[in-house]
């Protein structure tokens, strides 16, 4: 990955919609070459999709919930147990296995408290192994980037 790869990744992770030509235009490519560095990027699975950035309280999700659980056991089948369910609930939009006090960090976008409750008490504690729940709601929301910095050093191949 060079610097032009980069540069085409940061395009698109700004628009999406990006034409080829526009594309090209704006990392200073002809469309074929841009065409095959998209493609290339797309082949090796750093480009793994496209989609469409929804607001969160517009489409009537305004709550989010940072929610840290800890495990009772820490076995490969308690643990494939927990991702296995999680991975099942759709309120649930991203989990992080963490280092430090909790095992896992989830992030809740849920229409209401009451919805979140129900979720809590009938989906998450339901999962077997899970020694404690504790959640945080977010106020609002500061920053939200979907774009990654590009890193000091190309990663390798």
């Amino acid at each position: 990955m060079d610097d032009t790869d980069l540069q085409i990744i940061r395009e698109l992770q700004a628009d999406g919609r990006l034409s080829n030509q526009d594309l090209a235009d704006r990392v200073r490519l002809s469309p074929s070459p841009c065409l095959r560095r998209v493609r290339r990027l797309e082949e090796s699975g750093l480009i793994r999709g496209y989609t469409a950035m929804v607001d969160q309280v517009a489409f009537g999700l305004p709550i989010t919930v940072f929610v840290r659980i800890r495990l009772e056991r820490h076995t490969a089948d308690a643990v494939a147990v927990f991702e296995e369910h999680v991975g099942l609930i759709e309120h649930i939009q991203d989990c992080y296995l963490m280092a430090g006090s909790s095992d896992y960090l989830l992030r809740v976008v849920i229409e209401s408290l009451e919805a979140y409750e129900h979720l809590v008490r009938h989906r998450v504690h339901a999962i077997p192994g899970i020694a404690s729940i504790e959640s945080s709601f977010a106020f609002g929301s500061v920053k939200q980037s979907r774009t990654y910095p590009a890193p000091r050093q190309a990663p390798p191949r």
